[in-house]
């Protein structure tokens, strides 16, 4: 690895623009303040990834604090924006995305900014104030990881300029692929950083890919998404369960924090909340008045749209009223030790500096868990290690949704046809459609009072989840693996036919029909990216080619032929 600071005789600008690439960061961008033009963009690099100018006024009105004021010295937070033209997705970050759970796919419609910026005084500048902004860009939701790395990149560069952007950069291209269930160490800048990559059945590797040197101790990221999920909540503990109930049915919700570092922590522990379910609506940990989609929010006309907001403005103290949920949260650096929050209503919420708590008419179809939420608040008078904190509450919420999941994915899968029911020479049946009201009859005796001992009512819970996209987000993708899982058995089906007896009496358009139907198959579920067995396609090949012998010369060159510019 490359000593810190050390000058890189080689410039990564000059290598082939597919060198520079990688597939855990897409670049990174150097904001700065300007005194004619204000927040500006310095630099990106590698110099070949290109941003459009929307996604790079975006970035720099995110770069900054809305208040500077009270941000001296170093800040930290993360960001998310839209891409104003959808990125192309690497065959490594596909291949990925099939093995990882939903919520940490990467994603070809957004970028994810872990943004450090620095704010001292230096009176030989004309605002006496040195301002500027480093910020990664990922395609990856990994938010623990990528602030841990963006805290380690930046001071590098604040110290050596461009030079230490370089370093790392030559660091990071050395970084493992992305596989889902491997544990990976990840050299930077003279560290090295361990992290755990999920598979979707959660089952990991006993070992990683990538070797630490025996005088390398690793900086371990024991989550690759989360951050410090009880501090985000510890002022609002006792209304964590209506919470989680108005991100589960992705109600509309604005966090109200003072300072972009919390506001985005809070978010990001409000989207955690129903892992492993993913959160299908929109989110901004760091939202400004500055962002296009700002004047549509702030109407009043229209229903506020499905999406976690994160603020810091006191101008959105106002415009911001008509919204139905409205949580505002004390800084866990500021925050008094004693939780007296209480869910208010909406109209009650005047200033940004209100007391914290949850701002709206909801009325849960749950009882809380009083049991969790008095274990919180023991630990919180016994200075209980917020780690230790974050991992009941993590655990409690994960129990409590998979307790909900389960009756859906019991259900689902009594949706899917009968092995026995797929012809290998006819098309893949289909999943039968889901019935809301016979899944909801189903609850009496397989429901979530088997593995849960919430009580409330759970019928009107499920009700306002299939109104919601998160329930349409969950149900495409069980919906698209239920129809691979088809699709696969179906042409094992195929596989393990007598060919032989299936030609007698066949006439050629017929034969000529099933060759290029299974060929069509091969081809699609080879695009769509289905796990098929090397021995299924093997035996496949080997009946296509004993058809193709039975059919006269002048089909079987054409056919060949075929066969051959298919490659």
């Amino acid at each position: 690895m490359a000593e810190q600071g050390a000058i890189d005789t080689n410039p990564k600008h000059d290598k082939p623009a597919e060198e520079m690439l990688s597939d855990w960061i897409h670049c990174i961008c150097i904001v700065t303040f300007d005194l004619e033009f204000g927040q500006a963009m310095e630099m990106v690099y590698p110099n070949n990834v290109k941003l459009s100018e929307e996604d790079k006024t975006n970035l720099c009105y995110l770069a900054f604090p809305d208040s500077n004021s009270g941000c001296m010295g170093d800040t930290q937070f993360h960001i998310k924006i839209k891409c104003s033209q959808p990125l192309n997705l690497s065959q490594r970050h596909i291949n990925y995305n099939t093995k990882c759970p939903v919520f940490l796919q990467a994603d070809h419609r957004c970028l994810y900014g872990f943004v450090f910026f620095r704010q001292i005084k230096d009176l030989s500048l004309p605002r006496g104030y040195f301002q500027k902004s480093v910020i990664i860009l990922s395609q990856l939701p990994f938010i623990s990881l990528f602030t841990e790395v963006c805290g380690t990149i930046a001071p590098e560069y604040f110290k050596h300029g461009i030079t230490g952007i370089e370093v790392a950069w030559h660091d990071i291209k050395q970084w493992p692929d992305l596989y889902a269930g491997e544990t990976v160490s990840l050299p930077l800048l003279g560290i090295v950083l361990q992290a755990q990559l999920m598979c979707d059945n959660n089952k990991i590797s006993s070992s990683s890919n990538s070797m630490v040197p025996d005088y390398q101790l690793p900086v371990v990221v024991s989550s690759l998404y989360e951050l410090n999920t009880f501090g985000c909540f510890s002022s609002i503990v006792s209304q964590m369960h209506l919470l989680w109930e108005l991100v589960l049915t992705t109600e509309p919700i604005v966090v109200m924090a003072s300072s972009p570092t919390y506001s985005s922590q809070v978010v990001q522990a409000l989207v955690s909340l129903i892992v492993p379910l993913a959160y299908y609506g929109d989110y901004r940990p760091y939202f400004t008045i500055h962002d296009n989609e700002f004047k549509e929010y702030m109407s009043k006309t229209l229903n506020p749209p499905p999406i976690i907001l994160g603020v810091t403005n006191p101008y959105f103290t106002k415009t911001l009223q008509h919204w139905p949920h409205i949580v505002r949260v004390t800084d866990t650096l500021k925050k008094d030790t004693t939780n007296k929050s209480k869910v208010r209503k909406g109209s009650n919420l005047k200033i940004l500096d209100a007391k914290p708590g949850v701002y709206t008419e909801y009325k849960p179809f749950l009882y809380k868990d009083k049991s969790i939420v008095k274990k919180l608040l023991r630990g919180m008078q016994t200075k209980r290690p917020e780690e230790v904190q974050s991992a009941l509450l993590r655990r409690h919420f994960l129990e409590l949704t998979q307790s909900f999941m389960i009756p859906l994915e019991r259900y689902m899968s009594s949706l899917m046809p009968l092995q026995r029911n797929i012809s290998p020479f006819k098309a893949a049946p289909k999943p039968w459609p889901f019935n809301p009201d016979n899944f909801l009859a189903s609850l009496e005796y397989a429901g979530p009072q088997l593995t849960c001992g919430i009580k409330g009512d759970w019928k009107g819970l499920y009700k306002q989840f299939f109104r919601s996209p998160n329930f349409n987000g969950w149900y495409n993708i069980r919906y698209k693996g239920m129809m691979m899982k088809l699709q696969i058995l179906q042409i094992e089906a195929l596989s393990s036919v007598d060919i032989n007896n299936w030609l007698e009496g066949k006439q050629e358009v017929e034969i000529v029909d099933m060759i290029l139907k299974i060929r069509q198959k091969l081809d699609e579920c080879e695009s769509k990216g289905y796990q098929i067995n090397k021995r299924i396609k093997d035996q496949l090949k080997v009946k296509m080619d004993d058809i193709i012998c039975s059919l006269p010369d002048d089909l079987k060159n054409v056919l060949s032929n075929k066969k051959l510019s298919s490659r």
